[in-house]
């Protein structure tokens, strides 16, 4: 009889605690999937004012976010986006860009090809760019950037950029600063080991943000823009 009721007593008490158990293993899935979803801060940079952040995605895709503030004006800042054929002496690992083409004074298409880490082929992307002009009412400049693959035949042994997608927002905090927001997310194409892409993911945006800051640092030492612009950054 003891045995009996010692056996019912177990049985009992494991389904009590069944639902608990069940309810735990779920608890963590949302938690493991709610952290994917959320942004975390990479790299602090408190000296130069960068913050970059990622985010998990589906293993085909680089996610960034940068805030960051630039020395420069927003006049400065647009036009080192805008002068497309020099881009490559600035952003990570970029071995070229050059301009395609001038739809108007706010959108363009133009090329860029990126040095891949070791062991993998280099990328090349074709890219559209629109432009929303600084307007006082709104605060801010906009470029909207996304991956038009099939507007060039594919070049040589390069991999195109299947994917490309990023939205940066520049806006005046003071006389000579523009504070920079970015957020996007790449789609590398062709094999990209985990490896590599967490090393991209992690050290592009902060060393693109160090680039951008020497651009326009000597470009408004230099004087470099003597030419009016080909695109407008204010209405």
């Amino acid at each position: 009889m003891f045995k009996k009721t010692a056996i019912l007593g177990l049985s009992m008490l494991t389904m009590a605690f069944m639902p608990l158990a069940y309810a735990a293993d779920d608890l963590k899935d949302v938690r493991i999937e709610r952290n994917k979803a959320e942004w975390q801060l990479v790299k602090h940079d408190i000296t130069r004012n960068i913050k970059t952040y990622i985010r998990e995605g589906d293993g085909k895709r680089i996610n960034f976010k940068v805030d960051a503030v630039i020395e420069g004006t927003l006049e400065t800042v647009a036009r080192v986006h805008f002068d497309v054929n020099n881009i490559k002496h600035w952003y990570w690992e970029t071995l070229d860009s050059r301009l395609l083409q001038k739809v108007s004074n706010t959108e363009y298409y133009y090329y860029m090809q990126y040095n891949a880490p070791v062991t993998m082929p280099d990328r090349d992307a074709i890219l559209h760019a629109k432009i929303e002009p600084y307007s006082a009412k709104k605060g801010y400049m906009q470029l909207s950037i996304n991956a038009v693959p099939d507007y060039l035949p594919p070049q040589g042994n390069l991999v195109r950029v299947q994917e490309q997608d990023m939205t940066v927002k520049f806006t005046p905090i003071a006389k000579d600063k523009v504070r920079l927001e970015a957020e996007g997310f790449v789609d590398p194409g062709g094999i990209a080991p985990t490896w590599a892409m967490n090393f991209v993911q992690r050290n592009a945006p902060y060393s693109t943000m160090l680039g951008l800051q020497r651009r326009v640092s000597m470009a408004a030492h230099n004087g470099t823009f003597n030419e009016p612009s080909p695109f407008v950054y204010t209405e």
